[in-house]
């Protein structure tokens, strides 16, 4: 759903569950009046306007690891199947054609694996390529603790000139977009190989597309496209299709049961602690805010402009009630204040404090 249609489905919506491809921009997060949380079931958020939802109170949740054997799990086979060249052997024996060669067909042992991002994907791709024999170097633009016999490598040209594959697992930044063009693909070693599995706007399709042409890479795996069709059918394009030793796949590198199944779960757990407690540990675009239940007490929730002096004035409120907690986390100019307090008040101190100028939001939970 889309524009106004999706505008109208929200408009008595307390909580709602997302994919990627519905977009919540500001203009939709507006017109739902009734929104108190967002849960993405993926492990990006860039579908989401994550400022205008904060500033309407709303916390978005998601799933960053859930699917991270999957992925991991993904790479490992199309490294294995980019060396071989099992993509074009199978597309071969399917047209009727036997061409049974052993010419730049590689074992991947002894090979070296390049990782840019060594996150929770990266870092699992080091782990399984490393049992397979795999020398292992990443990059990432922090230091991290390498696992294994892995090793930094101190800069991205450096891990390039070394790497006999190199596989990206980087986020959906301004720093990665676009971030591998035809200047870094240079520095690859001659008859080298790129997967990307990580998003679509990480790499310059037109200039990979030029490097396999001219045989500079020796072969490539994407799993990710600068621009998805919204659904399953016909009609995709890209400059990749068609070219030897090229393997790719509909953005299906979470896509197994066993993934899907941990998402659902995962995010499903953050919209029902949030909503019953308001706890918004894992919150993405939110101050990050939690405290011990009492069964005696309430719990007030108060989303404020994180300004100077708005404390004075809710704590003002708070002065004339025992207050047996408190919590506050501020993100971004979002305060996020939690407050246990006696039961037989609870409503009087939400009005209270939902009078206070910079208030945006205040909920009351028992």
């Amino acid at each position: 759903m889309v524009g106004d249609e999706l505008k109208e489905a929200l408009k008595d919506v307390h909580v709602i569950g997302i994919r990627s491809k519905t977009k919540l921009t500001a203009e939709v997060i507006n017109a739902a009046p009734k929104l108190i949380a967002i849960g993405c079931f993926c492990i990006g958020t860039n579908q989401v306007d994550l400022k205008a939802a904060a500033a309407r109170g709303i916390p978005v949740f998601n799933s960053p690891y859930a699917n991270s054997r999957s992925v991991a799990e993904l790479i490992i086979s199309q490294i294995v199947s980019l060396a071989r060249q099992l993509g074009d052997r199978n597309r071969e024996i399917h047209e009727g054609n036997w061409n049974k060669v052993s010419a730049e067909c590689y074992e991947i042992r002894g090979k070296t694996l390049g990782i840019v991002g060594y996150g929770h994907i990266g870092s699992q791709v080091s782990v399984l390529a490393e049992s397979m024999g795999m020398r292992v170097k990443f990059y990432d633009i922090v230091p991290k603790l390498a696992l294994g016999n892995a090793s930094q490598s101190g800069t991205l040209q450096e891990l390039f000139e070394e790497a006999d594959f190199v596989t990206l697992h980087v986020p959906a930044t301004s720093e990665t977009a676009y971030m591998i063009t035809k200047v870094e693909i240079a520095w690859m070693k001659p008859k080298s190989y790129l997967l990307n599995a990580s998003r679509g706007n990480v790499v310059v399709i037109e200039d990979l597309a030029a490097a396999l042409k001219s045989g500079a890479l020796s072969g490539a795996y994407v799993d990710v496209f600068p621009t998805e069709p919204k659904g399953n059918g016909n009609g995709f394009e890209t400059p990749l299709r068609g070219l030897k030793n090229v393997l790719l796949t509909p953005h299906i590198g979470g896509s197994t049961e066993e993934a899907q199944a941990a998402i659902g779960v995962e995010v499903a757990s953050k919209l029902m602690r949030y909503t019953n407690s308001g706890t918004t540990t894992d919150a993405v675009n939110f101050p990050q805010c939690d405290l011990p239940y009492l069964e005696v007490t309430h719990r007030i929730c108060n989303v404020h402009r994180n300004v100077p002096g708005v404390l004075k004035k809710i704590n003002d409120v708070l002065g004339d009630y025992n207050v047996s907690g408190q919590a506050l986390g501020t993100k971004d100019g979002i305060g996020y204040l939690m407050v246990q307090v006696d039961s037989k008040f609870s409503e009087t101190i939400k009005q209270k404090v939902m009078e206070v100028d910079e208030s945006i939001r205040t909920r009351v939970m028992w």
